[in-house]
């Protein structure tokens, strides 16, 4: 797929992108293995931990190109998951999503963002990285399938 950068728009998760993002996340290895309920209580109102989700959409067909999730306690937000469809990695959609999402998040007042994960998972370590998170600890055999280590990381907001 060949992308312009005018022609993805970051925006606020529809349910009608729910069908698609749970297809993109059963493509991706890295991405959290939630049940498709999760997906539809991200668009429920009042849910007991408020949450950001925005989508990253090719302006021409609509399709959601990939997707983040940021649960709020504040000042604090947990960055929950951001994945990009294969076919346009390392286009710059993540860098752009993860962007958008800062500026969320710091215009609801939050501090800091807060994320977990795998040890082996080194290009998501350096995304992270190249996007101002610094490691602040590690989650000895924090994930399952298989055990392994989770590396914390946290970006300043303020």
């Amino acid at each position: 797929m060949s992308l312009e950068p005018g022609k993805v728009e970051i925006r606020d998760l529809r349910e009608s992108d729910l069908a698609t993002v749970i297809a993109l996340v059963e493509l991706l290895e890295d991405a959290p293995d939630w049940p498709p309920e999760i997906y539809a209580a991200l668009l429920q109102p009042g849910a007991a931990r408020p949450r950001i989700v925005l989508v990253a959409g090719d302006t021409r067909s609509g399709e959601v190109l990939g997707f983040v999730v940021a649960g709020l306690l504040p000042p604090e937000a947990e960055l929950e998951s951001i994945a990009v469809a294969p076919s346009v990695q390392r286009r710059g959609i993540g860098r752009r999503l993860l962007a958008s999402l800062v500026t969320r998040l710091r215009t609801s007042g939050i501090l800091q963002l807060h994320l977990e994960v795998r040890a082996s998972n080194q290009t998501a370590l350096r995304f992270y990285s190249a996007q101002n998170f610094n490691q602040t600890g590690v989650r000895p055999r924090y994930y399952t399938d298989p055990e392994e280590d989770a590396v914390l990381m946290t970006l300043r907001l303020a």
